[in-house]
Formats: C-alpha cells, sequence, structure tokens
C-alpha cells in the first residue's frame, strides 16, 4: 500500500514550510529513512527523511511552494502502484491563536451578512490572519483557491486588487511582498494600507542578470518589510571605550581557550546588553494590541552571516542565567551550527532582543531593523583606535589613543521614547567599561 509522504511540523511553533529541493525525483528508488527533500522554515533548511522503503510515486508539491504542516507533499510505493488521490487529507489546522482570533474578531465584526450565512472559513494561516487584521477583511468575502478550498495569501492580494479597483484609489510608489504560491517576488502597490497586484516586472534586458531568489532571501525580504511596516523604528547611537574589555579579553583568552570557548568581543556586548536589559526590563519586550508584553527572560538573538546566502539569527535561550564564559560558548556553538546547517527551527525563534555585529566587515555604524516582534535590536560597530579627549579625577583635560566602538540601537517607538532609549544604551555602554 502506498505510503505518504507528510510536511511534518519542525517545531513547537511552526506551523509550515517550503520545499526548497527534492533529494528524489519520480520513479526513483529509495530506502526508509534516506533523505527525501529539504524544507525551510524561517532560514534553516532541514532534511527530511523517507517514511518507507519504495519508488517515489509522484511529487505533489513542487520546489519553492509553502505548505501547511500535515499537507500531503509526496507518495510512495510499489512501482507502478495506483496512488489513492481521494484519500489525500486536508492540512492539519494548527493553532495560530493571537493572530488568528483577532483577525476573526475583526472579519466577524466587518462582515455584511447575517452569521447563519457565513461560510466555515476552515484553516487559516497567521499570513493571511495578519492581513485581514491590518486591511479590515471580511475572509468570508474571499474565495480560497488552495487545497480544499483554504484562503491563501495570494487569494487576499486578489480580494485587494479588485476592492482597489472598486474604490477607484490613486497610484503610489511600488514595494515588494511575498505571494502565497512560492513565485518570486512581483512589485505590488501600497495604497491607504493596502497591497494590491501590480503589473509583472518587464523581462530582463539583454546584458542583465536575474538571480533567482533563495527561500532564505524571500524569508529575510518579507520578515524586513514587515518589520519596517509594523514597528515606529528609532536609532539612537553612542559609542564605548573599550580599553578595559580588550585588557580583560587579553588576559582570559587563553584560560577560556582550555575550557573550551573561544572569547570573542560578541560575548561582551552580550553580557552587557544582558545586564542592561535586567537594568531596563521594558526593553526585553513586544508591542501587543492589549498591551506591552515584558518577557520573563531574556533569550538573547545573535545574527550570524551566511556569506552571500544571508543573515540567520540564532537564539540563546535564557542568556539571562549564563556567566561570561557560558556566553562565550553559546555563542560559538550556535554560530558554528549556523554556517553547518545544522540549526534546528526551533533554535532561531522566541529570541527578546537581538544584536548583530555589522562591524566585521568594517562598518563603523549602522540602523539595524528590529527582530520582530522584539522592541529593539543593537547594532556593534567595528572597534577602532582613536584619539580621545580624557578627563582625569583633578578636571584635567588630555589626548589619548583609545579602542572605540559605535553602538547603535533601533528601538520600537510604541515601546520606548529616546530617553529611556538612550537610557538603555548608556547602560550597555557603562557595563563595557567596567570590565
Amino acid at each position: 500500500m502506498a505510503t505518504q509522504v507528510i510536511m511534518p511540523q519542525l517545531g513547537e511553533s511552526v506551523v509550515e514550510g517550503t520545499v526548497t529541493k527534492w533529494l528524489k525525483q519520480k520513479g526513483d528508488p529509495v530506502q526508509e529513512m534516506e533523505a527525501l527533500l529539504e524544507v525551510n522554515t524561517d532560514k534553516v533548511d532541514t532534511e527530511i527523511p523517507s517514511p518507507a522503503s519504495g519508488v517515489l510515486l509522484e511529487i505533489l508539491i513542487p520546489e519553492g511552494t509553502t505548505v501547511q504542516a500535515g499537507t500531503v507533499i509526496a507518495w510512495i510505493g510499489e512501482p507502478g502502484e495506483a496512488i489513492p488521490l481521494e484519500e489525500i487529507p486536508a492540512p492539519r489546522q494548527r493553532d495560530a491563536q493571537t493572530e488568528v482570533t483577532a483577525a476573526l474578531t475583526s472579519t466577524q465584526t466587518a462582515a455584511t451578512k447575517p452569521p447563519s450565512q457565513e461560510a466555515d472559513l476552515g484553516f487559516i494561516s497567521p499570513v493571511v490572519a495578519r492581513m485581514a487584521q491590518e486591511h479590515q477583511i471580511d475572509l468570508t468575502q474571499v474565495r480560497g483557491s488552495g487545497q480544499g478550498g483554504r484562503i491563501t495569501k495570494k487569494d487576499v492580494l486578489a480580494y485587494l486588487e479588485e476592492r482597489q479597483k472598486e474604490l477607484a484609489l490613486p497610484e503610489t510608489r511600488p514595494i515588494w511582498e511575498t505571494p502565497a504560491d512560492g513565485d518570486l517576488f512581483r512589485p505590488t502597490e501600497l495604497v491607504f494600507g493596502q497591497a494590491s497586484t501590480a503589473t509583472p516586472p518587464p523581462p530582463t534586458p539583454i546584458g542583465e542578470q536575474l538571480i533567482p531568489l533563495t527561500a532564505i532571501r524571500k524569508a529575510i525580504a518579507e520578515h524586513m518589510i514587515t518589520s519596517k511596516r509594523t514597528a515606529a523604528h528609532v536609532t539612537t547611537v553612542m559609542e564605548a571605550d573599550l580599553s578595559r574589555v580588550v585588557a580583560h579579553r587579553q588576559a582570559h583568552q587563553a584560560e577560556f581557550a582550555q575550557q573550551g570557548a573561544k572569547l570573542t568581543y560578541t560575548a561582551y556586548f552580550a553580557a552587557a546588553a544582558i545586564a542592561a536589559l535586567k537594568a531596563y526590563p521594558i526593553v526585553n519586550s513586544s508591542f501587543t494590541a492589549e498591551g506591552i508584553r515584558i518577557h520573563p527572560h531574556i533569550n538573547l538573538g545573535i545574527a550570524v552571516s551566511l556569506g552571500e546566502e544571508g543573515l540567520i539569527v540564532p537564539v540563546i535561550k535564557n542568556a539571562d542565567s549564563l556567566s561570561l564564559l557560558g556566553l562565550a560558548r553559546a555563542i560559538q556553538d550556535l554560530a558554528q551550527r549556523a554556517r553547518n546547517r545544522q540549526l534546528s527551527p526551533d533554535a532561531v525563534r522566541g529570541g527578546t532582543f537581538t544584536i548583530t555585529n555589522h562591524g566585521v566587515s568594517g562598518s563603523l555604524f549602522a540602523t539595524p531593523i528590529i527582530n520582530q516582534p522584539q522592541c529593539a535590536i543593537l547594532g556593534v560597530g567595528a572597534i577602532q583606535k582613536r584619539v580621545v579627549v580624557i578627563e582625569d579625577e583633578f578636571g584635567n583635560d588630555s589626548l589619548a589613543i583609545r579602542p572605540m566602538v559605535y553602538l547603535s540601537l533601533t528601538f520600537d517607538h510604541r515601546i520606548l521614547d529616546g530617553a529611556s532609549a538612550d537610557a538603555f544604551l548608556g547602560e550597555v555602554v557603562a557595563e563595557l567599561e567596567k570590565f
């Protein structure tokens, strides 16, 4: 009897995955537990093993397509065996509590027909729920084109386009939006907070190169656009004297190495940020419709570059319980697993504050984008020796050469005001200067 290959749930809060590569093709023999395909969730690629031995009879989900966990994506069986397509189950409904509940409440309020006539919406993905809430869409008015009549992001975009035509709203500047069907990015228009599908871009001119978007690049683009639309971004910049940090690192580098930890400057920035978050817990928070939710634990995200592929942010859970040695070990472990593609989807979820070290490439300071739904992100610039004015205990000024660094804090102005953000960043600077 043919065996279904199901899109697995690769993490506690992971509700969907993108098929990035089929490692076997239709008709290929496959052994049980042999790698069958690669799936991407939140920029993490995971190999999915075959649930049975046999022949890959049919691939139902092509590469580049995003589907819900629980969806049948392929069949494995004996050569020539018939596939019971009528037995393909609908995608299992996953709990998207906050966003789905809010969206359904919004759509029920906006509905124009009696409750008795409302259709069963079935599974609503978090993306569709969020769009419905943002644009005040009655989902009972949207025709679903997904499996079993499920409403997809593409359906919502099409509905918005029709609604825009009816309202005859003027055009505005183009932005980029990710289609639900997994195709390449297409331009859309933002009209008073509503997105609508625009004319496809013209063919690539002769001599120009078109680089296909990877799953990671698509995810980065969608997350960045979502963050800029969601939060009121403001950036403040301060500089810190790292003389004590440099001296401390030189004195303890060999000691840490004997204990299996590489002591990098990132560990010091992490320790200083954690101390500041303890002093100002409002920064370790998220903005919600009900109010500002302050998180009880500090889950520190550390941005790791994957080269040309992009950026990924693995999370150190309960970082506030770790010493400098523990932070150094955790940072080293996460960086290695990220670059070796060994992270699990849960390893990049649940962060409450993020640090990004853009100074690795020589950048002095930058204005990072907040990693939603967090309150802020700390940007660390390049460490440079500069001439600075210092004041002695008697108030006399003199010139000195010190290792200096610019620190930028991009924060959500819905949560923090400038004074609070400056106080927090000042605490980070103070922690670095007293090692």
